[in-house]
């Protein structure tokens, strides 16, 4: 084909996270009466982005505080936007997520609050249960992390842990109505899991969250197993009369922005696969999706090429070695591994917040050249996929790709370019 297989890569990222942007997609979703006084607060990654579309829509008066990632600001006028630390909490938000709930406490039935909610809510507002010290909760935070829990799995313990998740922060507001709008950074796009759903009802109780301490063997402080056992660690469960006025609303998915990569793709004459989104071990997931890369390349099934296999959600990385690296170039690392130098088969893995775990680069590139260029640098694949080392390889080959912050957040995003078919039988030779 004549085009540059990495330009329309970056291309299909850059589409998928311009169709998830606050600017783009809040205002539609907004009431249609926009007069009156708003109280806005927020948390998450595209927080201040959301916040300034806010300003930008409502005609009434507005206040408010919202919280996202450092680096992750926005200029607003009427909004104070506050920093904190991501994915493991600092002082910095607890602080922040104490003023959130002075700032709706006391309202009345008149008063309307919009929370303004996207991924990295969780961390962002990391304000601990009774009895437990905000040590403890970025102990437990950290060990989840490293363990390979899912995010629904690591939101089910944040939530039980938090004086804020798992519908308080909604109680805390009553009787004022509360309109949350949210970005979704989780597969199934589960309202409870959202920054651990600090407006919605919680099916989930302190027992699941005990048990998932338990399955990935991370020891619990005294204080913290305390809480879990005491019956006031329970979240707020459906039918609460306190979630009567809570409202919640999904501006933005993963699913959009699939969607929107693969209009991109089919106007450059690339048949598009959407898998969805997908949840499991980084390297595990890779080594199916270049299962998937190798069928269209020799067959044509379940499309002919060029085709370009699209995927969101959030897998997970079991740490095991002290590489650098987050679980896009693990993604990318582990199909670099499993495709050996495929020919016609380029990729890209990145997160849609433009930060891939906790490293200054969004996500990597990977061409059939990769594999070969690393060994020629010294480099193995399966040695840097031992050590966790993603960050260390791609760098090596100058293939991270750098973004920096998007201010929003669907989650990863992972494109599989097949250019072409290639003959079955002189492929088994080679």
């Amino acid at each position: 084909m004549s085009l540059d297989p990495h330009s329309l890569l970056r291309d299909l990222f850059a589409t998928a996270v311009d169709a998830a942007h606050p600017s783009r997609v809040l205002s539609a979703h907004l009431p249609e009466d926009r007069s009156g006084r708003a109280i806005v607060i927020g948390a998450g990654k595209a927080a201040a982005a959301m916040a300034a579309a806010f300003e930008a829509a409502w005609d009434g008066e507005v206040s408010g505080l919202v919280v996202t990632r450092y680096g992750h600001g926005a200029d607003c006028r009427k909004i104070e936007v506050v920093e904190a630390a991501h994915p493991v909490p600092d002082d910095a938000g607890e602080r922040v997520a104490r003023r959130v709930l002075e700032k709706v406490s006391g309202l009345s039935e008149a008063d309307r609050v919009f929370f303004l909610l996207s991924g990295g809510g969780s961390a962002l507002l990391p304000l601990p249960a009774p009895g437990i010290g905000l040590a403890e909760k970025q102990a437990i935070n950290k060990a989840l992390l490293k363990s390979g829990a899912s995010i629904g799995e690591m939101n089910c313990v944040r939530k039980h842990l938090s004086a804020i998740k798992g519908g308080r922060l909604a109680k805390a507001c009553w009787p004022a109505s509360v309109h949350t709008y949210a970005i979704s950074d989780v597969p199934g796009d589960r309202a409870t899991v959202i920054g651990s759903g600090p407006t919605v009802a919680d099916p989930s109780h302190s027992a699941d969250a005990l048990a998932i301490l338990a399955r990935y063997a991370i020891e619990v402080p005294p204080a913290v197993a305390a809480w879990l056992r005491d019956p006031r660690s329970e979240t707020v469960k459906p039918g609460d009369p306190c979630l009567a006025r809570s409202h919640f609303r999904l501006i933005a998915r993963p699913q959009q922005s699939l969607e929107a990569a693969a209009a991109e793709a089919r106007a450059r004459g690339v048949t598009p696969l959407i898998l969805g989104d997908l949840e499991g071990e980084s390297r595990e997931v890779a080594k199916v999706h270049a299962g998937i890369a190798r069928q269209v390349a020799l067959y044509g099934q379940p499309v002919e090429p060029p085709c370009v296999i699209l995927s969101g959600g959030e897998t997970t990385v079991t740490l095991r070695g002290k590489g650098r690296g987050g679980r896009n170039a693990e993604f990318l690392l582990s199909l670099t591994e499993s495709l050996k130098g495929f020919p016609g088969i380029h990729g890209l893995a990145a997160d849609t917040d433009g930060i891939d775990g906790s490293e200054d680069n969004a996500g990597a590139l990977m061409a059939p050249d990769s594999h070969e260029r690393a060994r020629s640098l010294g480099l193995a694949a399966d040695e840097a996929l031992d050590d966790n080392d993603g960050y260390g390889y791609f760098a090596a080959l100058g293939d991270l790709l750098v973004t920096g912050p998007t201010r929003t957040n669907v989650n990863d995003f992972r494109a599989i370019l097949v250019l072409e078919r290639v003959d079955p039988e002189r492929q088994a030779r080679e």
